[in-house]
């Protein structure tokens, strides 16, 4: 499993299912299974069929006396209007939630956790029409999609960027590693500031899995994020040491100035600002 360079971009692989908060700590948003998909798709689309079922009473009732050529233009783009254009709509101003969704306590979000634009409903309407409507299909690439894929997403999910959580679910902040007494004396005199958000994630994500991990596996990945953690902390630890313990001891220092540094932060902002009366 390669480590990648450039501003931490390459560490996904270690923590793929995870959000990243400015301070390099992973949260895990709890993902929507493919079951509570299905059942808000259900949704979702028995509230479309309803709306399809009054936009053709419509346009019958609109083009009674007109060619059958204005009847089949109105009926797709009624067709078009429901099936892609309302779902986006809809997603865009709720900020990810549908009929079904809303039902379930479920709403779309970026891959980095943030909210959907109109783009990522957009684009996740027009995949959704090819996977979800088309006769050759219904459903079945988006179902397949969703068993194989770790978050649960659907092919319009990968091609917006997007995946479902669970708002019904608590959030899960990853214990955080303990600073090994030994090393606490070099890491408090390390500089550890220019770590990458993204190794540092990746870094939690192995001490918080290492236990889990074969043996043939745990090793080189341990020696593997060391190498690349050193490149940007100096000095280098003293030798004796296993590579976990001064993975620990990394990642506990880097948290404990991060939590300094906000405190500061919060204090000078109360002194300025004062206290916020909706807190």
């Amino acid at each position: 499993m390669p480590v990648e360079d450039t501003a931490g971009q390459g560490y996904r692989a270690y923590a793929s299912e995870d959000v990243v908060t400015g301070e390099g700590v992973s949260v895990e948003l709890p993902v929507a299974g493919t079951l509570m998909r299905a059942a808000s798709g259900i949704i979702d689309m028995i509230a479309a069929i309803v709306l399809l079922i009054a936009a053709v009473w419509t346009v019958g009732v609109l083009v009674a006396d007109t060619s059958e050529a204005v009847a089949t233009a109105l009926l797709l783009v009624g067709v078009v209007t429901v099936t892609v254009a309302v779902p986006a709509t809809v997603e865009t101003l709720t900020r990810g939630r549908t009929l079904g969704k809303l039902a379930l306590g479920l709403r779309v979000v970026r891959d980095d956790g943030g909210p959907i634009t109109a783009r990522h409903a957009i684009t996740r309407a027009l995949v959704g029409f090819v996977e979800l409507w088309l006769p050759p299909f219904v459903g079945v690439p988006a179902l397949v999609s969703s068993v194989v894929s770790s978050r649960s997403k659907r092919l319009g999910d990968y091609a917006a960027g997007t995946y479902v959580i669970s708002q019904r679910s608590r959030m899960r902040l990853l214990p955080p590693p303990q600073m090994p007494l030994p090393l606490a004396e070099w890491a408090t005199r390390a500089d550890v500031a220019a770590m990458p958000a993204g190794l540092t994630v990746a870094v939690r994500q192995f001490l918080s899995r290492a236990g889990a991990l074969a043996p043939s596996s745990r090793e080189p990945l341990g020696r593997e994020l060391l190498g690349e953690v050193l490149r940007y902390v100096a000095p280098a630890p003293p030798p004796g040491f296993h590579q976990e313990y001064v993975l620990s001891a990394v990642i506990a220092e880097r948290r404990r100035r991060d939590s300094e540094r906000l405190a500061r932060e919060d204090a000078l902002r109360r002194r300025v600002v004062g206290a916020d009366p909706l807190a």
